[in-house]
């Protein structure tokens, strides 16, 4: 286990959740001065803290275990083939989704997608009347427009 590059990770992270050592403490079920000493690599935690750290990083287990070397790195699935083969899809609903799935992999790695943009690619073009390569509004996080109508929550 490479303890040094375990912490690094775990402390990337969770800064880049922007979440305290005493938040994610609480959220792992750790102790802060434990965690610190995961963080700065002096600890090598067991399968069972990473679980848990995991969880609080809302992270899957298995990418702290890979982290850790408890766990081979599998290869990993070709999304955008997946998308682009169900046939319960559209074209554009299959733009769509490729786009989105590109967005939250640019969010992940904090770089471009390198696939994005090739001759051919997977992003494709955008879908009609849908603008920045297919993601709606809501796509992207933003609320819906409110119409009128009558209001079926109370907004605060």
């Amino acid at each position: 286990m490479d303890a040094r590059r375990l912490g690094t990770y775990i402390r990337e992270q969770r800064q880049s959740a922007r979440l305290s050592l005493r938040k994610m403490s609480g959220l792992a079920g750790v102790s802060i001065p434990y965690l610190s000493q995961v963080e700065r690599g002096l600890r090598r935690p067991s399968a069972d803290i990473l679980q848990g750290i995991a969880r609080g990083l809302q992270v899957s287990a298995e990418t702290l275990y890979v982290q850790a070397g408890i766990l081979e790195e599998r290869s990993s699935v070709d999304v955008v083939a997946a998308i682009r083969a169900d046939p319960g899809l559209n074209e554009r609903q299959r733009g769509v989704l490729v786009s989105i799935y590109h967005e939250f992999r640019r969010e992940a790695l904090g770089r471009a997608d390198p696939h994005e943009g090739a001759p051919g690619g997977p992003a494709g073009p955008p879908a009609a009347g849908h603008g920045r390569g297919g993601t709606t509004g809501a796509a992207r996080g933003e609320r819906p427009a409110r119409t009128g109508g009558s209001r079926t929550r109370k907004e605060a």
